[in-house]
């Protein structure tokens, strides 16, 4: 397994994710660019965020300190989200972004995430440069000073205007509750959200370095759909750690998700499509519901760096995840949490319809997952038995349901995943099929 995964590099912070590590990565990040003849003709410039951990400090100073030893200026901009630093790399005209987050993992994990100069993270290939160079010695180029580093003290203020500026409604009159997940969200949802009109209630807004993801947030819906009910609101919106995606509640609690967000979206004026993007875990109802609207639907291996990638490739303009990660290519390469709530209650003032109407669209599929541990995923694709029952199932279920097996990319562990009209059917064959990969497959 290489040290980047599908978003970074990940690990407990101290432990697996030092600062001897951090460093070095910045050394090697600063090397290829170098070798890429990205700083030609120019001093290279690098944006570097965090989120509210409080291993970010230190990780922050050994990445900066990488870097300027390496001739690269740095501008450090605080805490902010990671779609911040994707816009920030572009609009401030730099080289590289580094944003020191694990997203929606506990306060004890950290890790880095590198953008190139498009705002777009590196890809494999480039990351796979930088691992090959990871702690060998280099010196910069003679021609090359050492970097300088500053703080940017009007980062923050860039990054809300440019999403203010995505929308033409006022929110006068709609009552949002916001969950910031004690992370980078508490810096600027709230705020975004009153600029942009709303009477908003922030919860989860008080960062201490230790509570981020705590009971809170997108991976913790409980506090959202209370304070919702019990405030009287029109929705709800919750972040993870970095607020790059987001979930929503509707007045009355119940919960609306990436699928809903994204059919939702597809019916939004400002972005134009015939195309939605998802994943392979992307929920049957959103898929039915849009081929209502003579909408196509593609769906990708799971993770929004795919999503992005099949609509770079293809021109596709709106994809996402049932995690809450939205990409809307009109306004941003990457998922913003922030961004697709501003967009999401944009709809709900366009439309005069509550967040419940609007997602009355599809009626989601009951769709059960069980996670089968501790068997070998090699042998998932031979074993004759497991073949032949997925196919019998999928056969009984027809155009009523479907399955997935899906093998980890990091653990012994087949995810078993299966949707069909009814919740016991869709418990029956998925209960079934998971007994039979543990008994076949068993490591």
């Amino acid at each position: 397994m290489g040290l980047f995964g599908t978003d970074g590099v990940r690990g407990v912070a101290g432990v697996d994710l030092t600062t001897e590590l951090a460093h070095d990565l910045a050394v090697a990040a600063a090397q290829v660019l170098t070798q890429h003849g990205e700083f030609a003709g120019h001093r290279p410039k690098a944006i570097i965020g965090q989120d509210s951990r409080e291993s970010g400090a230190y990780l922050e100073a050994a990445i900066t300190a990488g870097l300027t030893e390496s001739g690269v200026d740095v501008y450090r901009v605080g805490v902010l989200p990671t779609p911040a630093i994707s816009f920030l790399v572009t609009a401030m005209k730099a080289d590289l972004g580094v944003m020191i987050s694990a997203s929606h993992n506990p306060a004890r994990d950290n890790g880095i995430k590198f953008f190139s100069r498009t705002g777009r993270k590196l890809e494999d290939s480039v990351e796979l440069e930088i691992e090959a160079l990871l702690g060998k010695p280099w010196q910069r180029p003679a021609e090359m000073p050492e970097g300088q580093a500053c703080e940017d003290h009007d980062a923050r203020e860039k990054y809300i205007q440019y999403l203010l500026g995505t929308i033409e409604t006022n929110f006068n009159g709609i009552k949002v509750v916001v969950d910031c997940a004690n992370g980078a969200a508490s810096f600027v949802a709230p705020d975004v959200l009153k600029r942009a009109g709303a009477n908003v209630v922030a919860i989860s807004n008080e960062p201490n370095g230790r509570n981020i993801n705590e009971n809170c947030g997108s991976t913790h819906l409980e506090n959202l759909i209370a304070t919702v009910r019990s405030s009287g609101a029109d929705l709800g919106v919750a972040h993870d750690g970095d607020a790059d995606r987001v979930l929503a509640v509707d007045h009355e609690g119940n919960v609306i998700d990436g699928d809903h967000i994204l059919g939702i979206l597809s019916n939004h004026t400002e972005i134009p499509t015939k195309t939605v993007v998802g994943t392979v875990m992307t929920n049957l109802g959103l898929i039915r519901a849009l081929e209502s609207r003579q909408l196509t639907f593609i769906a990708t291996p799971v993770g929004d760096r795919y999503v992005l990638e099949k609509m770079l490739a293809e021109g596709h303009t709106l994809g996402g995840e049932q995690s809450g990660h939205i990409i809307m290519r009109r306004f941003a390469d990457t998922g913003d949490g922030i961004l697709t709530a501003l967009h999401l209650i944009s709809e709900v003032v366009r439309t005069k319809k509550s967040l419940k109407e609007l997602a009355a669209f599809m009626i989601r599929y009951p769709q059960i997952l069980i996670n089968v541990k501790d068997v070998s995923k090699d042998k998932l694709a031979n074993n004759e038995k497991v073949k032949k029952a997925i196919n019998d199932a999928t056969m009984e279920l027809g155009d009523k349901g479907r399955i997935l097996l899906r093998a980890s990319g990091t653990e012994p562990v087949i995810r078993v995943m299966v949707e069909a009209e009814r919740s016991e059917l869709a418990e029956r064959f998925a209960t079934t099929l998971a007994a039979l990969v543990k008994s076949e497959l068993s490591l």
